[in-house]
Parts: C-alpha cells; structure tokens; sequence
C-alpha cells in the first residue's frame, strides 16, 4: 500500500484509500509523526497518533492561512498548483484563517448558525428522511447512499441555507467534482458555479429576506462588524461543501459498520435509547474525515522527538488518531457503551466543526428511521467487493448495495 522514495518519505498508492487503517496502524507503531507523499505528488507530514494529534490540531505553530500555500506548492516543484479560484472563493472562511481573523469569522458565523436553528431543522430532517423511505419501499435492493444518504444531507443543507429543492442537482454535481476530481479545469468550473449562484442568493436576499441561515449570515453583527461580501460567498460555500459531503459519507460509513457487526445492530434495534452513544461510537470507529484540512508550519516545528521544517503540508489523520489503543482501548471493536468524548472525528481546538450538531442531528435521525423502516436490511454485496472514494479528505464509500427486505 505504501513505497518509499527518496530518503524516509513515503508514498501512499491509490489502494491506500481501500484500506487506511492498515497503513495507520503499521505507521503508529512505528512513530507518531511521517514524512509522506500523497497520491497526486504532494510531500506532506501526516501525524497518526491521538494525543500528537489532539496537540496539533490547536497548535498555532501549525498555520491555516491559506496564503502562503500556493508557494510551497511551488517550492515542491511537483507540477501541483493551488487551482486558481479554490484560493479565493473556498478559503476565505473561518477553516483557512488564523486568529485573530478566525476569531472575528467563527463569531460572526455561530451567531446565524445556532442549536436553535439546528433543533428547529430535527422535524423537517425526520419528513426527508421518511420520504426518501417510503419512495424505496417497494424495491428489493438499492443503493443507500444514492437512495438516502446524499439526498437526504443535499435537502437539509439547502433548506438550512435557504437554496430551493429546484437547484439541489446543481449543487450536487458542483460539490461531486469539488470532493473528487484531479482536473484543475473541472474543479475552477464547479467552484466558479458555486461562487456566481452564492452571489446571486446573497443579492436576492438582501432584497427580500427570509428565515434561514444565507439571511442570518447577511445580517450576523459583533461590536458594528459584519462579514464582507467575499467572506459570505465563502462561509456559505463552506458549509454547504462541507456539511454535505461528510454527513452523507458518514451515514453510508455507519450502516455499513452496523451491519458487519451484526451483534451490535441486535443491540441497538434492542435499545434505541442507545443512538446517541451509538453515534457518537460509529464516528470514532469510521468517521467521513480521513486527514483534517490543510496545515503548513509557520516555524520549525518538533513533535515527539520529530522536527518538521518550517514552509511544510501537515496533515492530522482524524480516522488514525480515534483508532489509538492507548486513548481508545479495542480500537477497532465497536463499543456503543464506551464512555463518550475525545473522539476526534469532528477535529478540536478552534477549528472544531462548527456544524457537528447538525451532523450528529442528521445522522441519528437517518439510522433511527432506517432501521425502524427496515429491520431486516442487509448488505447485498460482500463487504470486502466494496469500493471507497479516491479521496485523501473525505472517507466514504463509492456505492453501498443494500437488500431492504
């Protein structure tokens, strides 16, 4: 699954998105800090081990300004380029700004995206989800995540922001192409759709103003300050891109774990007072975020004994880090009594996921119903047939084949 290059670095080939745990796992024992290169030639630093990661994640050395990627990419020479427009209409948010500038949009953006506004939403996830449910009763097999899963987070993410059902397609196929293509062509096409339809919903409502989370973001205020018309296109874009992709990949991952552990789907169709525990479990045994997004070193930086030159990619692994037997004991072993928190699967420090509520919310509310809709499904393939997306991002399966019935 890996070679090596040159002197310590280590390549990761495409298998490695089929299996990642195998490589964490070996590279654990071996250390806590790598020197790697990614499938399309980028020489990073991944760090696989919790509590290195856990420190990482909130340590300023580690910059998420995105400025000054496009010169490593440069520095590297590997014909890698930071596609034009990703460094403006998809960065300039919370995710890619260091404090005091992560501070100012963080805060401006919690007060539109609030738990009311999420709690509000759990009536109206639980009528898409049924939907989708009763429109795939019938059928003997289909395929979860094309039936239910992206469906289900594309609707909530519009209704949330405010996009009408009628452009949901749209959307789909731009986040698609921004999650998984290698063509810079096709990845500025799909951004600069999204960037064009977020300014003219931002223009339309500003004139006639509504009561969702666009409407909310225009008018979010903090001591005078407001966000700037490029910061809306962008936050806007980063929950959207964000929220939906990862909910719906984690819903794919979670039925597919509960039904290979066949035990622990008798347990909690058993007890569904279990749910919450079980999702906070299936997160941290599988989570939608393989690597944490982007960091570079502002500084000559050591972790555990390792020093990482300033002006290098530093990629936290998310998934490697919550299958850590010294902070999770039986790693791999599903445990829905656990004891809950520290996973690490919604990141930490500053940049946890401001959206994680809503996530959890979906999620729940999609195994509840689904397994109280159909309590006999099953995988309609053998597991190890199943193909994962080529994404060093996002953890998700490519299809997943299930019998209702």
């Amino acid at each position: 699954m890996t070679t090596l290059t040159g002197p310590g670095r280590e390549v990761l080939d495409m298998s490695f998105f089929q299996d990642p745990y195998a490589v964490y796992d070996r590279l654990r024992v071996e250390g806590p800090v790598h020197a790697m290169r990614t499938p399309d030639g980028i020489d990073v630093w991944v760090i696989t081990r919790y509590e290195e990661a856990k420190e990482a994640l909130s340590d300023a050395r580690f910059t998420k300004d995105f400025s000054g990627v496009p010169d490593i990419f440069a520095q590297q020479s590997t014909g890698v380029s930071a596609h034009e427009g990703y460094t403006d209409i998809l960065t300039k948010h919370m995710l890619f700004a260091d404090p005091p500038d992560h501070t100012r949009l963080r805060e401006l953006a919690a007060k539109a995206f609030t738990r009311r506004r999420v709690e509000a939403l759990r009536p109206e996830i639980q009528q898409i989800v049924d939907g989708l449910l009763d429109t795939i009763s019938a059928a003997g097999e289909v395929d979860l995540l094309r039936s239910l899963s992206f469906p289900m987070s594309m609707a909530v993410t519009c209704r949330l922001l405010g996009i009408p059902p009628a452009d949901e397609d749209a959307f789909r196929t731009w986040t698609e192409t921004i999650f998984t293509t290698n063509d810079p062509a096709r990845m500025n096409e799909a951004v600069r759709g999204v960037d064009q339809y977020l300014v003219d919903v931002i223009e339309a409502k500003r004139a006639d103003p509504a009561d969702d989370l666009i409407t909310a973001l225009i008018n979010a205020r903090e001591d005078g300050d407001r966000l700037s018309d490029r910061e809306l296109v962008s936050t806007c874009a980063l929950m959207f891109v964000a929220g939906y992709e990862t909910t719906a990949s984690m819903v794919g991952n979670a039925v597919l774990a509960l039904l290979k552990n066949p035990d622990k789907l008798a347990e909690l169709k058993a007890d569904p007072s279990l749910m919450p525990n079980a999702v906070d479990e299936l997160l941290r045994f599988d989570g939608p975020v393989n690597v944490a997004t982007l960091r570079s070193t502002a500084t000559d930086v050591t972790v555990a004994g390792t020093t990482i030159p300033k002006g290098q990619f530093v990629l936290v692994s998310l998934i490697a880090a919550n299958r850590d037997g010294e902070k999770f004991p039986e790693p791999a072993r599903l445990d829905f009594t656990r004891p809950l928190g520290g996973s690490l699967a919604f990141g930490h420090g500053i940049h946890y996921c401001l959206g994680a509520p809503l996530s959890r919310v979906e999620i729940e509310v999609a195994l509840s119903r689904l397994l109280a809709r159909f309590p006999d499904l099953g995988l309609a393939r053998e597991p190890e047939t199943l193909q994962w997306r080529n994404s060093l991002l996002v953890r998700g399966l490519s299809t997943l084949p299930i019998r209702l019935h």
